[in-house]
């Protein structure tokens, strides 16, 4: 009879332990890596392939938010900028602007002497913010200068603070801070010899007399002609003052606000030289119809005072009682 084997067989098999760096921590760290070296390299290829008039408007977009602000963000050339409110001409309040349409000067079919004019106008606007960045009076404001080019030039606006007014409230008093950036901006304007043309805003806050008395009206063509004072006092050529107007509170930047601090400003504009010869043809034509109609109105008193001595003719005495009026034109 065999033996039987009660012996238990335990068989040992050793298991291999990695080290700390096999384990799935560094598999996270890698994923990081490769995704941002995707998105630099995404950046990279769309500033390549991105124009350089949209690279410029997203840098003005975030060099200068408050543009944006003002004039209500994406409805602000959406169609120009791949940031919204970022194009070129960030004062839009119409809506969208597709390229090529609205007031963009640039998209309009020049000719050669209209393309050098355009030439020098934006140089002098790169003069202008030139000047604005270096000048220590000028720095402090930058947020308050808002410049642009138009149909009818370049366009310089200076907005109002609720905290920093340019001129006393509802008077066209100019603060010292709004003097300073007058009186250097001035000579400025001397380097082109195109005329300009100044501009007063208000808000829609109304005088406690409405519009019968003293109104916004006045007030800000008032503000306009203060303007001009401060401009020539600080070195701007006289003659190159071509129009001032006080438009009161009917071009706000702020459509849905109309009180907000911002609607009151003026604005200078350096006007080309078709929208000079333009309001140079509006003018000839005012003084002619002036003209004619003075002609006509001395034509009928001369009919009237020919009548009223026929009537006396006609009425013995009367010429003595009552003699025509001498000093009548």
């Amino acid at each position: 009879m065999s033996t039987v084997n009660n012996h238990r067989v335990v068989i040992r098999r050793k298991k291999s332990k990695g080290g700390e760096h096999h384990g799935g921590s560094w598999k996270i760290a890698y994923a990081d890596f490769i995704t941002a070296m995707m998105a630099f390299f995404l950046v990279m290829w769309l500033i390549s392939v991105v124009p350089r008039e949209e690279l410029k408007g997203i840098a003005e977009y975030f060099r200068m938010p408050l543009r944006v602000a003002i004039t209500g963000g994406p409805s602000s050339s959406a169609e120009t900028s791949a940031v919204p409110g970022g194009g070129q001409d960030p004062l839009r309040s119409d809506g969208d602007v597709r390229r090529g349409q609205g007031n963009r000067v640039e998209a309009q079919p020049m000719g050669d002497a209209e393309r050098r004019e355009q030439h020098r106008l934006e140089n002098l606007k790169k003069r202008l913010e030139n000047v604005i960045e270096t000048s220590p009076v000028l720095k402090s404001f930058r947020p308050q200068l808002l410049i642009d080019l138009t149909t009818e030039g370049l366009r310089i606006q200076i907005i109002d603070n609720q905290n920093r007014p340019m001129f006393a409230t509802g008077r066209a008093e100019v603060q010292p801070y709004m003097r300073d950036i007058l009186r250097e901006l001035g000579p400025v304007l001397n380097e082109l010899p195109n005329k300009v043309s100044i501009s007063g805003h208000t808000d829609a806050s109304q005088y406690a007399r409405g519009e019968r008395a003293y109104s916004n009206w006045e007030l800000s063509a008032d503000r306009a002609n203060a303007s001009r004072q401060e401009l020539v006092a600080g070195g701007m050529n006289e003659s190159k003052v071509m129009r001032i107007q006080g438009l009161s509170s009917s071009m706000s930047l702020v459509k849905d606000d109309p009180y907000a601090a911002v609607n009151r400003r003026i604005s200078l504009v350096v006007l080309n030289q078709s929208t000079q010869r333009r309001i140079e043809s509006e003018n000839a034509a005012a003084a002619d119809v002036s003209a004619k109609d003075a002609r006509e109105v001395g034509t009928a008193v001369d009919a009237a005072r020919a009548a009223a001595q026929a009537t006396t003719e006609t009425k013995p005495g009367a010429a003595e009682s009552n003699p025509p009026a001498e000093g009548v034109r």
